[in-house]
């Protein structure tokens, strides 16, 4: 967990202070890639620091309220950080595809995104604070999580309404919408019948990042949600703790390779943060072109004439 916590802490505190002290990055198409270095951080202050305690001492040491506290508070931020990574891929196939016409993404719209992220967060996260299922250890017993092993059918009941909101839905949207973009580059890169082409070259490059963000959200939340759902379709089977504790574990590291592919992939955070990091050493020359330009260009060969 240290070796998850550490980098996760550095890195998304990273994003949050380049983007205070660059005005350039705070652009509306960045807005989500901050709130999702918010919530990772969240994350690992909450969820990361405290199982790194607790794994050390043996047992978790804050209690019955600092359970249900900590289980609360982490599952908020990552069900938020989850939820922007779906935001991302709607806004990134509303720029590129342009499903409702001309209308030009605006601050409002990337402000109402992030609002609704931290809503649907809460509204599905509160329930156990008010009876409708509840928080409690998971694993070896070091951390704490809405409650997957109860057999009662009221918390049943949570659980599977839980993951169908908030697995099941943001991973259909991250799908449908990166599959809109990846025929409407289709369509552009057959148009302009050049196959060596920035349009043909964006394509693939743009292919190899969807696939790679579909995987890492897979990786980490699959392996969480099959667990959990084993457990409540078959509450007589017998995990042990630490069977039980790797899917936690792999949930939580989501908070590091998040902003590495979504921010430090993207040559204009980076050009920023490297520098940031490397306590003011400019790295070695790097191609120029930044993303929210690849983006553009692209938009501009979609537009019609």
């Amino acid at each position: 967990m240290a070796i998850f916590t550490i980098p996760a802490i550095v890195l998304n505190a990273t994003v949050i202070i380049v983007s205070l002290m660059h005005k350039q990055l705070r652009q509306p198409l960045n807005y989500a890639l901050v709130n999702m270095a918010v919530a990772d951080l969240g994350t690992a202050m909450t969820g990361g620091v405290l199982s790194v305690v607790n794994n050390a001492l043996g047992y978790f040491s804050l209690g019955r309220t600092g359970c249900v506290m900590e289980g609360f508070a982490v599952s908020l931020c990552g069900i938020t950080s989850l939820c922007t990574v779906a935001l991302i891929a709607v806004e990134r196939m509303f720029v590129v595809c342009k499903p409702l016409g001309q209308m030009t993404f605006q601050k409002k719209h990337a402000v109402g995104g992030i609002v609704l992220s931290w809503l649907w967060s809460l509204t599905w996260n509160v329930p156990p604070l008010l009876g409708w299922g509840r928080y409690e250890l998971e694993g070896v017993g070091t951390s704490c999580a809405p409650d997957w092993h109860s057999k009662d059918p009221s918390n049943v009941s949570y659980i599977l309404a839980y993951f169908a909101v908030c697995f099941a839905v943001p991973f259909a949207l991250i799908v449908g919408s990166y599959t809109k973009l990846m025929w409407t580059l289709h369509q552009v890169s057959r148009m302009t019948c050049v196959e060596g082409g920035a349009v043909a070259k964006g394509e693939m490059k743009v292919a190899s990042m969807v696939v790679l963000m579909v995987l890492t959200f897979l990786v980490a939340w699959l392996p969480y949600t099959i667990l959990a759902l084993l457990v409540v379709y078959s509450p007589d089977i017998k995990i042990h703790p630490l069977v039980g504790t790797v899917p936690v574990y792999m949930a939580k590291s989501s908070t590091v390779y998040n902003p590495v592919i979504y921010i430090y992939l993207n040559n204009q955070f980076r050009r920023y943060a490297v520098p940031f990091l490397l306590c003011g050493r400019e790295p070695r020359d790097e191609d120029e072109a930044s993303e929210t330009t690849t983006t553009i260009e692209i938009t501009n060969k979609v537009s019609p004439s």
